[in-house]
């Protein structure tokens, strides 16, 4: 889970109910207590000059509180269907594309300095484009210190433990 928002005295996360977990994540009320560990691994490195948030599906997640942190940083958005476009909202200001098309295909010429999370094929198309992309991996974190290993993604011919060393990794990992 990625924190989306932190207005003064809460937290609020993007969630898609497709699950068991999620949808009991859904339910919860104003008011009831849940138990929370994180945050886990490494953020984004928000030192940087001209940031690009790039993110496709429940990868918008994070992007609200980080264009917040960077100042309002441009972003572009894209997704499977009209469904989930309604998600655009929380960065209004965002390019949106629904597929067919890409978010890859409104990335400039020279990007800058791109913050991006999604769906792993997007993330690898993005290492591709974007050689110092800055890029957060989805996997299920069991145990969050390193220890269980299931949250293993294999990158460059090695593996990252994405609550340790991630889940924001540099394209050059």
């Amino acid at each position: 889970m990625s924190l989306c928002q932190a207005p003064p005295g809460e937290l609020a996360f993007l969630i898609d109910p497709v699950g068991p977990g999620t949808r009991a994540l859904a339910g919860v009320r104003a008011g009831d207590a849940i138990h929370v560990l994180g945050p886990l691994g490494n953020g984004f490195d928000l030192e940087v000059e001209r940031p690009l948030l790039v993110a496709g599906g429940i990868g918008i997640a994070p992007m609200p509180y980080l264009a917040e942190s960077l100042g309002g940083a441009p972003a572009i958005l894209g997704f499977r269907s009209e469904t989930h476009v309604g998600a655009a909202r929380l960065l209004p200001d965002a390019e949106v594309v629904v597929e067919p098309r890409l978010v890859t295909e409104l990335l400039p010429e020279d990007p800058g300095d791109v913050l991006a999370c999604g769906p792993e094929p997007m993330l690898e198309a993005l290492r591709a484009l974007a050689p110092s992309a800055q890029l957060a991996w989805e996997a299920p974190m069991a145990c969050g210190y390193g220890a269980c290993y299931g949250c293993v993604v294999e990158l460059a011919g090695h593996y990252e433990r994405l609550c340790v060393a991630g889940p924001v990794l540099s394209t050059a990992a």
